[in-house]
């Protein structure tokens, strides 16, 4: 199973849709299904769609607002303002996700893109592991 290191510069979605296309195209499998799984507990993976960049934008704006930085709630804040935050949007939103691959690519729609969707600040890689059957 591969895996596939996606650098990422603060918080915000990051497409790489592309790069999983490639990886299908090369697995040489025509009919089945791409799982993908983050192995992080402070960024999440989307399907969302990637032709209009006010759609990450507005997502990133509803989101920092249902889970807002620096609230007094939070305990864990080991790592910063943005630790306990992250985990909670991680949390509410997915760390997998199944594409079905039909006649040897990603079965998505039109305007879809798979996306890693960071929420800390810090520039890091992150790693998502791909599993094609």
């Amino acid at each position: 199973m591969p895996i596939i290191h996606i650098p990422v510069s603060g918080q915000g979605l990051f497409e790489f849709t592309q790069l999983v296309s490639s990886i299908v195209h090369d697995s040489k499998i025509t009919e089945g299904l791409c799982t993908l799984f983050i192995q992080h507990t402070s960024a999440s993976l989307l399907i969302q769609e990637n032709a209009d960049p006010t759609a990450k934008k507005d997502l990133e704006v509803w989101l920092n607002r249902l889970v807002p930085e620096g609230d007094s709630l939070y305990t864990h804040k080991l790592e910063g303002k943005d630790d306990m935050p992250a985990h909670i949007k991680s949390a509410l939103t997915a760390t997998n996700l199944s594409i079905p691959i039909i006649n040897g690519k990603l079965a998505l729609g039109t305007w879809q893109g798979i996306f890693l969707w960071e929420h800390r600040h810090i520039s890091k890689q992150r790693s998502v592991v791909i599993h094609i059957s």
